[in-house]
């Protein structure tokens, strides 16, 4: 006997009605719907489409909200828990929260998705028969794009994240717009998920595009070289890098590049906060 396919939407027969709710029936098979997942008074013999998933127990369970979110149909599903080495949860619109597993997720917890992020997700089933939320590959991802077009170069946009690695993160815009932002327009990783505000730098002939989460360069100066004396403070009014300094030693430690470290330096140089020697920053005294 095929078992009834969860993650579905079926339409069953009312069997019987019991305290807790109504037993339904189709091809012999049985599941419960419960008083608070339906809104109407059923009867015996009485057809009513239902959407199936597991309960705690494992036993099979109806539901006549249905969601969006099926087997084989993607839409966006918001988080709403994450419990490290398992996963984290998603509310697809029925009572119960689907798991997206661990094994769907990037290798690094510290980018998972937080609760209020959102993840385009389908529904599937694991080994073990259960129902999971499995985010969408890029595969799928491209059925959304739509091209940008040349004159949004240098325009804000906002999009969240569905891939994320060290060489870049890519996101779909607001307008559906494939964006990636490589790790140097970024001052940390986006989580997958999150929702983030960059702009355009580049348009690409393909109508994908290059997006910046980084400040422009004069706000970016001033912001990096507030965080250079917040180091040089916490360091004693010494730090062992200068405009000569290995270029990866200063990403590790700034998480900006060589030449905004040159800019942010050079201003803090100009404005009497700071000087260079031997390979070293030191900060100046101010002067009364």
């Amino acid at each position: 006997m095929t078992p009834l396919p969860l993650g579905t939407v079926q339409r069953m027969t009312v069997l019987r009605k019991i305290d807790t709710g109504y037993v339904l029936e189709k091809e012999g098979q049985t599941a419960l719907l419960h008083h608070r997942e339906t809104k109407e008074e059923l009867e015996e013999n009485e057809e009513v489409d239902v959407f199936l998933y597991n309960d705690k127990k494992g036993n099979i369970a109806a539901t006549a909200v249905i969601p969006k979110i099926q087997r084989g149909i993607y839409d966006w599903a918001e988080v709403t828990n994450a419990i490290s080495g398992l996963g984290v949860f998603v509310h697809i619109g029925i009572g119960k929260e689907m798991l997206v597993s661990a094994d769907d997720l990037p290798p690094f917890e510290r980018v998972w998705p937080k609760p209020n992020d959102k993840l385009f997700v389908t529904l599937g089933l694991d080994r073990r028969g259960r129902l999971l939320a499995i985010p969408a590959t890029e595969h799928e991802m491209n059925r959304l794009f739509s091209p940008a077009p040349p004159e949004m170069l240098y325009q804000p946009v906002s999009g969240r994240i569905f891939r994320t690695s060290r060489e870049g993160s890519v996101m779909i815009t607001e307008e559906n717009y494939r964006g990636f932002i490589h790790h140097t327009e970024r001052k940390e990783e986006p989580r997958l998920g999150e929702l983030v505000h960059g702009r355009i730098i580049d348009v690409k002939e393909d109508g994908t595009i290059n997006v910046s989460l980084r400040p422009q360069k004069e706000k970016s100066m001033t912001d990096d070289a507030e965080a250079i004396l917040r180091h040089l403070e916490k360091h004693n009014g010494v730090i062992p890098f200068d405009d000569r300094s290995d270029p990866e030693d200063i990403r590790a430690t700034f998480g900006i590049s060589k030449a905004a470290f040159k800019r942010a330096l050079g201003k803090l140089m100009k404005e009497g906060k700071a000087e260079q020697r031997d390979g070293h920053t030191y900060l100046l005294e101010k002067k009364e």
